[in-house]
């Protein structure tokens, strides 16, 4: 007991936690340490003892109190049970208080304190402090060791809302956002090589017209609805809007009615197999018995595009009908914005060849635990009967990807295959498509003319409609989102960018080419959103994408004396030694507070570390 004296001379510790509170936590007697949990799901309880937890994460042997309990209990959970995060203790204080000052910190928190009925978040910190100092480290058990009560009672829904923000596809996006941030940094903005009067986020001047149009492909027996948007005279390609999972043609209204101000003619398109409607469970209903070809059925990957190549079809013909539609499409040159799920259907139809074989290895034994939403939804395309699938439309010239849900579906080399100018667009706080996987990395594979946004600060939904907070990621309790009001920067931001990239297909492209650069888009960041721009990601980039590989286990490193000279944090394992022998000279580092170059003297010992530890499969 007198192990934590020392930590209440410490100010840090005095700030955060009332002293009569540090007392009673820190000088408790053991029995008042968590020994029993009870797991509320709903109506239903069950008592569980921790010594069995404990007892399942290191034997994966269940016992009687667990066995209510048993088709939860995974490999994977075990996994995540046994899973530990040990910080130096002269730098744990100030890791804890970094993690709290920080918006995601404070959320965590708020969200622990949700998932403990009757707990305060002075009794979820302190419980945090007094695992980060214990001899095994942080981890679910010694967290609940510490908590200053003989039982605890967690809400589960709570608890695996959790566990969906923090899967370590998102921890290491988030990760990234910082680097991304300060890489993609340039000095103060020079004024634009454009008239002071344009301002690509501000209306355009003409009137707006909205038609919604009924199409029924005989073919494929699919009604799809579509909301036409245009003004009087019309320039430049046809816009195709593609909504994201469980999601409508609503989503993007917003980009819409801006582009057709400018005279840049609109489609928006409802993708039946999954829209909003077609969606019978609610994204808070994922469970690890379910399937993700019970959310989406395969085919629904191969159809999305089609659905497009079907409306251009529609509207060629509508095009030289004659009547008050007439010339209003330029179907001959199309450019697809998609969003989320959306995202992959606009680089789908713009030539990026899926890599079914490689998807299917990456899904194999997957559950949803510990992964982000889309890394496990796109696996319900692993069961397309193909080895390789190549949906593109000649007749798209442009691709614009919001957050798109890209993971595994082009395997390492299909997005390469793309030949149009191609945008994305990246969160670093986006939990549903995490930027790492989803973004960065098939960023880095397209070949031709390419540009990249990242929004550190902005979330999954931030660039959709403000009306969409009725969607099932805007209402899910598992997903939080920064949308409405708080989002309109990033709404802002795509209204501009968007506008510009369209224009660089009319005679007005020079124009607008100002506002495709580093310049531009870091000028629209605000307190809340840092905006970085660029058409090749940084060679300090290199060592995250080549080593970050998602999965399952920890990153592990041995800490030598010149780790004392800076805050670090350690992963550790059971093969940290393995991996690392004796040798302190020859050990790699990471360090909190320390830039990307630190790695490179040994890239090819953690890519090997990375890739053996992260698989991408359970150990």
């Amino acid at each position: 007991m007198t192990r934590y004296r020392p930590f209440l001379s410490n100010p840090i510790f005095r700030s955060l936690f009332p002293l009569s509170l540090v007392a009673s936590c820190i000088f408790a007697r053991p029995s008042m340490a968590a020994e029993r949990l009870t797991l509320r799901l709903g109506p239903l309880e069950q008592t569980v003892e921790v010594n069995d937890l404990e007892h399942f994460a290191k034997t994966g042997e269940i016992r009687p109190s667990l066995r209510f309990y048993r088709p939860l209990l995974t490999p994977q959970v075990q996994q995540h049970l046994a899973q530990r995060l040990e910080v130096d203790p002269e730098f744990a204080d100030n890791f804890l208080q970094e993690l709290i000052s920080r918006p995601d910190g404070e959320r965590l928190m708020s969200q622990l304190n949700r998932a403990i009925p009757g707990s305060s978040i002075e009794q979820v910190r302190a419980a945090i402090y007094l695992a980060l100092h214990q001899a095994n480290g942080l981890s679910v058990l010694s967290f609940l060791r510490a908590y200053p009560q003989e039982t605890i009672t967690i809400d589960a829904t709570a608890a695996l809302g959790i566990i969906a923000q923090l899967n370590l596809s998102n921890l290491q996006s988030q990760l990234l956002g910082p680097v991304l941030e300060r890489e993609l940094r340039v000095d103060s903005s020079p004024s634009l090589d454009a008239p002071s009067q344009i301002d690509p986020r501000v209306s355009g001047t003409q009137r707006v017209r909205t038609r919604e149009r009924v199409l029924y492909d005989r073919d494929r027996k699919r009604e799809i609805t579509i909301d036409l948007f245009y003004g009087k005279e019309t320039r430049g390609p046809l816009v195709v809007l593609s909504h994201g999972f469980a999601a409508d043609r609503t989503f993007l209204h917003y980009l819409a009615q801006h582009l057709a101000s400018h005279g840049i003619s609109v489609v928006t398109l409802e993708h039946p197999g999954s829209n909003v409607d077609s969606i019978t469970q609610t994204i808070d209903g994922i469970s690890l018995n379910v399937s993700p070809n019970d959310w989406i059925d395969a085919a629904e990957f191969i159809e999305r595009p089609k659905d497009i190549s079907f409306v251009l079809d529609e509207l060629a013909q509508e095009n030289e009908a004659g009547g008050y539609l007439e010339g209003k499409f330029n179907t001959q040159q199309v450019a697809v914005i998609g969003h989320s799920l959306g995202g992959y259907t606009a680089l789908a139809i713009a030539g990026g060849e899926l890599n079914l074989k490689q998807l299917r290895e990456f899904c194999h034994n997957l559950t949803p635990l510990g992964r982000s939403p889309a890394d496990w939804l796109q696996c319900a395309a692993a069961q397309l009967p193909e080895s390789t699938v190549q949906l593109r439309d000649e007749r798209v010239v442009q691709a614009i990807a919001f957050n798109p849900a890209i993971g595994q579906l082009f395997g390492n080399k299909g997005l390469a295959q793309i030949e149009i100018p191609t945008l994305i667009l990246s969160s670093s706080e986006d939990s549903v498509t995490p930027s790492l996987d989803h973004q960065l990395r098939p960023f880095n594979q397209l070949r031709g003319e390419k540009y990249l946004i990242s929004v550190v600060g902005a979330t999954h939904m931030s660039v959709t409609d403000i009306h969409n907070f009725e969607s099932a990621i805007g209402k899910s309790p598992l997903v939080k989102e920064v949308m409405g009001e708080d989002a309109e920067p990033v709404r802002q931001l795509a209204r501009g960018v968007s506008l510009a990239f369209i224009n660089q297909l009319t005679p007005q492209a020079d124009l607008y080419k100002p506002f495709l650069t580093s310049h531009y888009v870091q000028s629209l960041s605000t307190a809340s959103f840092s905006m970085r721009f660029t058409t090749q990601l940084p060679s300090t980039m290199d060592a995250w994408l080549q080593v970050l590989h998602v999965g399952y286990r920890q990153i592990a490193y041995h800490s030598p004396q010149e780790l004392r000279d800076s805050p670090g944090i350690r992963f550790a394992t059971r093969a940290d030694r393995a991996v690392f022998g004796t040798n302190t000279a020859n050990h790699c580092l990471f360090h909190a507070g320390r830039t990307i170059p630190i790695l490179r003297p040994c890239k090819g010992q953690l890519h090997h570390i990375f890739t053996s530890l992260l698989s991408n499969y359970p150990a």
